[in-house]
């Protein structure tokens, strides 16, 4: 039973599953936006705006707690360039928009993105 827990499990053991959400953050601040099912939108989006959130502080001790999620190079782009954009915005800085069902496997897609 998985009362009082809300991590989605993806089938995949704690470090596979811990992998899985690190790449996909690295990739949505990479890139800014991406198609991904809707179940891991929803679980990345609480880890990019945390993220997000501390870099607000644009302290370094700030982007190594980011670096130790995502990497320097993520960090640093995280503190620098996305962080400053939403200064004045308190949470809600991702938005997942649903794209209907995948083809080969009826999956629900959606596409994820900063506002």
């Amino acid at each position: 039973m998985l009362h009082r827990n809300k991590n989605k499990q993806f089938g995949r053991k704690r470090n596979v599953r811990n992998a899985l959400v690190r790449t996909l953050a690295v990739s949505l601040i990479r890139d800014g936006h991406m198609k991904t099912t809707e179940t891991k939108a929803k679980a990345i989006r609480s880890v990019v705006e945390k993220l997000v959130t501390k870099g607000k502080s644009g302290t370094l001790a700030a982007q190594r707690l980011i670096a130790s999620t995502v990497g320097a190079r993520m960090a640093a782009k995280v503190v620098k360039e996305i962080s400053p954009k939403y200064k004045d915005r308190a949470g809600g800085y991702t938005r997942v928009v649903k794209l209907g069902r995948r083809l080969s496997d009826g999956a629900s897609m959606a596409e994820i993105a900063f506002i």
